[in-house]
Protein backbone atom coordinates (compact mmCIF):
# COMPACT_ATOMS: atom_id res chain seq x y z
CA UNK A 1 0.00 0.00 0.00
CA UNK A 2 2.68 2.35 0.83
CA UNK A 3 4.47 1.64 -2.02
CA UNK A 4 1.75 2.09 -4.51
CA UNK A 5 1.00 5.62 -2.83
CA UNK A 6 4.40 6.63 -3.43
CA UNK A 7 4.62 5.64 -7.00
CA UNK A 8 1.39 7.79 -7.46
CA UNK A 9 2.80 10.68 -5.55
CA UNK A 10 6.00 10.60 -7.87
CA UNK A 11 3.66 10.08 -10.87
CA UNK A 12 1.79 13.38 -9.55
CA UNK A 13 5.11 14.90 -9.01
CA UNK A 14 6.47 14.26 -12.61
CA UNK A 15 3.25 15.39 -14.10
CA UNK A 16 3.12 18.65 -12.38
CA UNK A 17 7.40 19.36 -13.11
CA UNK A 18 6.12 18.60 -17.02
CA UNK A 19 3.20 20.69 -16.99
CA UNK A 20 5.76 23.55 -14.97
CA UNK A 21 8.10 22.77 -17.70
CA UNK A 22 5.87 23.60 -20.78
CA UNK A 23 4.07 26.70 -19.10
CA UNK A 24 7.84 27.79 -18.97
CA UNK A 25 8.44 27.40 -22.26
CA UNK A 26 5.24 28.87 -23.23
CA UNK A 27 6.54 32.07 -21.73
CA UNK A 28 9.53 32.69 -22.48
CA UNK A 29 9.69 36.28 -23.58
CA UNK A 30 10.96 35.64 -27.50
CA UNK A 31 9.19 38.80 -28.45
CA UNK A 32 11.66 40.91 -25.79
CA UNK A 33 14.57 38.84 -27.02
CA UNK A 34 13.98 39.61 -30.45
CA UNK A 35 13.19 43.35 -29.89
CA UNK A 36 16.75 43.98 -28.18
CA UNK A 37 18.45 41.96 -30.78
CA UNK A 38 16.43 44.10 -33.08
CA UNK A 39 17.89 47.38 -31.44
CA UNK A 40 21.52 46.55 -30.50
CA UNK A 41 21.51 45.35 -34.36
CA UNK A 42 20.62 48.83 -35.55
CA UNK A 43 22.55 50.62 -32.93
CA UNK A 44 25.25 48.66 -34.00
CA UNK A 45 24.08 49.80 -37.68
CA UNK A 46 24.35 53.68 -36.78
CA UNK A 47 27.49 53.39 -34.85
CA UNK A 48 29.32 51.70 -37.84
CA UNK A 49 27.72 54.28 -40.53
CA UNK A 50 28.78 57.07 -37.91
CA UNK A 51 32.17 55.85 -37.87
CA UNK A 52 32.69 55.34 -41.52
CA UNK A 53 31.31 58.91 -42.44
CA UNK A 54 32.81 60.79 -39.73
CA UNK A 55 36.18 59.24 -40.67
CA UNK A 56 37.34 61.99 -43.00
CA UNK A 57 36.51 64.91 -40.04
CA UNK A 58 38.19 63.34 -37.39
CA UNK A 59 41.16 62.62 -39.69
CA UNK A 60 41.05 66.42 -40.71
CA UNK A 61 40.95 67.52 -37.10
CA UNK A 62 44.87 66.60 -36.60
CA UNK A 63 45.74 69.56 -39.71
CA UNK A 64 43.33 71.90 -37.79
CA UNK A 65 45.46 74.99 -35.98
CA UNK A 66 45.95 75.12 -32.55
CA UNK A 67 48.22 76.79 -29.95
CA UNK A 68 50.61 74.09 -29.95
CA UNK A 69 50.46 73.68 -33.82
CA UNK A 70 49.72 77.15 -34.98
CA UNK A 71 51.05 75.88 -38.80
CA UNK A 72 50.01 72.26 -39.32
CA UNK A 73 50.81 72.53 -42.96
CA UNK A 74 54.43 72.47 -42.55
CA UNK A 75 53.66 68.58 -41.94
CA UNK A 76 52.88 68.22 -45.68
CA UNK A 77 54.79 66.50 -47.84
CA UNK A 78 56.06 69.01 -50.81
CA UNK A 79 54.87 71.83 -49.78
CA UNK A 80 56.55 75.11 -50.39
CA UNK A 81 56.73 78.22 -47.73
CA UNK A 82 58.18 81.80 -48.16
CA UNK A 83 58.24 84.17 -46.21
CA UNK A 84 56.69 87.65 -47.55
CA UNK A 85 56.27 91.18 -46.81
CA UNK A 86 52.32 91.85 -46.66
CA UNK A 87 50.50 95.31 -47.44
CA UNK A 88 52.70 96.13 -51.13
CA UNK A 89 50.49 97.43 -53.64
CA UNK A 90 50.68 98.12 -57.36
CA UNK A 91 48.35 99.45 -59.79
CA UNK A 92 45.96 98.24 -61.71
CA UNK A 93 47.71 98.72 -65.09
CA UNK A 94 51.48 97.32 -63.10
CA UNK A 95 52.83 93.54 -63.19
CA UNK A 96 54.60 92.02 -60.36
CA UNK A 97 57.51 89.73 -61.56
CA UNK A 98 56.61 87.30 -59.43
CA UNK A 99 59.01 84.33 -58.03
CA UNK A 100 56.96 81.15 -58.34
CA UNK A 101 53.97 80.16 -60.90
CA UNK A 102 51.27 80.43 -59.22
CA UNK A 103 52.57 83.25 -57.18
CA UNK A 104 51.53 82.82 -53.32
CA UNK A 105 52.64 86.28 -51.76
CA UNK A 106 54.50 89.92 -52.47
CA UNK A 107 53.46 92.72 -53.85
CA UNK A 108 49.78 92.86 -55.53
CA UNK A 109 47.03 94.28 -56.39
CA UNK A 110 45.46 97.34 -53.85
CA UNK A 111 42.04 95.00 -55.19
CA UNK A 112 41.69 92.10 -54.12
CA UNK A 113 39.85 89.00 -56.36
CA UNK A 114 36.51 87.94 -54.42
CA UNK A 115 37.24 84.69 -52.87
CA UNK A 116 33.78 84.12 -51.30
CA UNK A 117 33.37 80.31 -52.34
CA UNK A 118 33.80 81.30 -56.27
CA UNK A 119 34.89 79.54 -58.92
CA UNK A 120 36.04 81.30 -61.60
CA UNK A 121 35.63 79.80 -65.21
CA UNK A 122 38.12 81.90 -66.78
CA UNK A 123 42.09 82.29 -65.53
CA UNK A 124 42.10 85.82 -63.38
CA UNK A 125 44.77 88.22 -62.99
CA UNK A 126 47.50 86.98 -60.95
CA UNK A 127 48.42 90.32 -59.15
CA UNK A 128 44.37 90.23 -57.38
CA UNK A 129 44.50 86.56 -56.67
CA UNK A 130 47.51 87.25 -54.57
CA UNK A 131 46.04 90.19 -52.97
CA UNK A 132 43.16 87.48 -51.50
CA UNK A 133 45.61 85.23 -50.07
CA UNK A 134 47.00 88.19 -48.37
CA UNK A 135 43.12 88.23 -46.34
CA UNK A 136 43.32 84.52 -45.87
CA UNK A 137 41.91 82.80 -48.74
CA UNK A 138 43.21 79.33 -49.90
CA UNK A 139 43.11 79.39 -53.99
CA UNK A 140 43.30 76.14 -56.16
CA UNK A 141 44.27 76.75 -59.29
CA UNK A 142 44.85 74.28 -62.23
CA UNK A 143 45.71 73.33 -65.81
CA UNK A 144 42.39 73.61 -67.90
CA UNK A 145 44.49 71.09 -70.07
CA UNK A 146 44.82 68.37 -67.76
CA UNK A 147 42.05 68.88 -65.28
CA UNK A 148 38.48 68.34 -66.95
CA UNK A 149 35.31 66.18 -66.25
CA UNK A 150 34.87 64.64 -62.71
CA UNK A 151 38.42 65.94 -61.25
CA UNK A 152 37.43 69.54 -62.11
CA UNK A 153 33.92 68.74 -60.48
CA UNK A 154 35.88 67.50 -57.52
CA UNK A 155 37.72 70.70 -57.25
CA UNK A 156 34.38 72.73 -57.63
CA UNK A 157 32.93 70.64 -54.58
CA UNK A 158 35.73 71.66 -52.39
CA UNK A 159 35.40 75.61 -53.33
CA UNK A 160 31.96 76.41 -54.09
CA UNK A 161 30.06 77.88 -51.23
CA UNK A 162 33.13 78.13 -48.83
CA UNK A 163 34.08 81.21 -47.32
CA UNK A 164 37.68 82.57 -48.26
CA UNK A 165 37.96 79.97 -50.89
CA UNK A 166 38.81 80.06 -54.65
CA UNK A 167 39.07 78.64 -57.79
CA UNK A 168 40.47 79.40 -61.54
CA UNK A 169 42.35 77.68 -64.39
CA UNK A 170 45.71 78.82 -64.36
CA UNK A 171 47.23 78.29 -68.27
CA UNK A 172 50.38 76.59 -68.45
CA UNK A 173 50.63 75.40 -65.02
CA UNK A 174 53.32 73.06 -64.55
CA UNK A 175 51.01 71.02 -62.34
CA UNK A 176 47.50 69.39 -62.85
CA UNK A 177 46.72 71.01 -59.30
CA UNK A 178 48.17 73.76 -57.25
CA UNK A 179 47.25 75.22 -54.37
CA UNK A 180 47.99 78.72 -52.65
CA UNK A 181 47.58 80.25 -48.97
CA UNK A 182 50.15 83.19 -48.37
CA UNK A 183 53.61 81.88 -47.92
CA UNK A 184 52.68 78.34 -48.77
CA UNK A 185 51.98 76.12 -51.89
CA UNK A 186 51.87 72.53 -52.80
CA UNK A 187 51.23 71.10 -56.48
CA UNK A 188 49.35 68.10 -56.83
CA UNK A 189 48.62 65.38 -59.69
CA UNK A 190 45.38 64.37 -58.46
CA UNK A 191 41.59 65.75 -57.16
CA UNK A 192 41.59 62.71 -55.16
CA UNK A 193 44.47 63.59 -53.25
CA UNK A 194 44.08 64.05 -49.97
CA UNK A 195 46.34 66.43 -48.86
CA UNK A 196 43.95 68.84 -50.70
CA UNK A 197 41.42 68.67 -47.80
CA UNK A 198 44.14 68.98 -45.45
CA UNK A 199 46.10 72.18 -46.97
CA UNK A 200 42.72 73.91 -47.12
CA UNK A 201 42.24 72.77 -43.49
CA UNK A 202 45.22 74.28 -42.43
CA UNK A 203 45.45 77.33 -44.00
CA UNK A 204 42.03 78.81 -44.93
CA UNK A 205 41.31 81.88 -42.42
CA UNK A 206 44.29 80.27 -40.20
CA UNK A 207 45.18 83.82 -38.70
CA UNK A 208 48.85 82.53 -37.91
CA UNK A 209 49.92 82.59 -41.53
CA UNK A 210 48.73 85.41 -43.17
CA UNK A 211 48.96 89.35 -42.83
CA UNK A 212 45.22 91.11 -42.90
CA UNK A 213 43.44 88.80 -40.34
CA UNK A 214 39.63 90.05 -40.47
CA UNK A 215 40.01 91.70 -43.88
CA UNK A 216 37.10 90.89 -46.10
CA UNK A 217 36.56 88.55 -48.93
CA UNK A 218 33.56 89.91 -50.72
CA UNK A 219 33.18 91.02 -54.28
CA UNK A 220 34.53 94.75 -54.44
CA UNK A 221 32.16 94.97 -57.75
CA UNK A 222 32.61 96.88 -61.11
CA UNK A 223 35.56 99.47 -61.28
CA UNK A 224 37.35 97.72 -58.74
CA UNK A 225 36.97 94.29 -58.98
CA UNK A 226 34.01 92.65 -60.40
CA UNK A 227 34.24 88.65 -60.44
CA UNK A 228 31.30 88.72 -63.33
CA UNK A 229 34.38 90.21 -65.49
CA UNK A 230 37.33 89.71 -63.63
CA UNK A 231 40.73 91.15 -65.06
CA UNK A 232 42.04 88.82 -67.09
CA UNK A 233 45.12 86.36 -66.21
CA UNK A 234 48.11 87.68 -68.45
CA UNK A 235 50.05 84.71 -69.76
CA UNK A 236 53.11 86.48 -71.34
CA UNK A 237 56.63 86.88 -68.85
CA UNK A 238 56.39 90.16 -67.51
CA UNK A 239 58.95 92.92 -68.67
CA UNK A 240 61.58 95.29 -67.78
CA UNK A 241 58.99 97.70 -65.66
CA UNK A 242 57.24 95.22 -63.84
CA UNK A 243 58.03 95.46 -59.82
CA UNK A 244 60.16 93.32 -58.34
CA UNK A 245 59.25 91.56 -55.77
CA UNK A 246 61.04 93.38 -53.31
CA UNK A 247 58.84 96.23 -54.96
CA UNK A 248 58.05 98.07 -50.93
CA UNK A 249 55.42 100.28 -52.67
CA UNK A 250 54.75 104.18 -53.70
CA UNK A 251 52.50 106.51 -52.92
CA UNK A 252 50.59 106.03 -56.17
CA UNK A 253 49.46 102.38 -55.49
CA UNK A 254 46.11 101.66 -53.13
CA UNK A 255 46.91 100.32 -49.51
CA UNK A 256 43.85 98.57 -47.58
CA UNK A 257 42.25 100.69 -45.34
CA UNK A 258 43.73 98.33 -41.80
CA UNK A 259 40.00 98.32 -40.22
CA UNK A 260 38.23 96.66 -43.17
CA UNK A 261 40.62 96.12 -45.84
CA UNK A 262 39.10 98.06 -48.13
CA UNK A 263 41.57 100.09 -50.56
CA UNK A 264 41.84 103.72 -50.18
CA UNK A 265 44.33 106.20 -51.86
CA UNK A 266 44.42 108.96 -54.37
CA UNK A 267 44.76 106.69 -57.04
CA UNK A 268 42.15 104.57 -55.64
CA UNK A 269 38.11 105.00 -56.67
CA UNK A 270 36.35 107.16 -53.82
CA UNK A 271 33.69 106.05 -51.68
CA UNK A 272 31.11 107.47 -53.52
CA UNK A 273 31.98 106.01 -56.73
CA UNK A 274 31.68 102.74 -54.87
Amino acid sequence: MASGTKKKGSSKNAVKAARSSVVSRRGFPWGTVISVVAVVALAAVVITYYLVQSAPKRALAEWAPSASNPDPSLKLSGIVTVKYQGSVHVLPTERVAYDHSPPFGGPHDGYWAACTGIVYPVAVRTENMVHSLEHGAVWIAYNPDQIKGDALNKLKAKVEGKPYTMMSPYPGLDKPISLQSWGHQLKLDSADDERIDEFITALRTNQNTYPEVGASCDALGAGMFDPDNPPPFDPSPPGPDAKPMNYTGSSGAQADNSASGMPTSAAAPTSASR
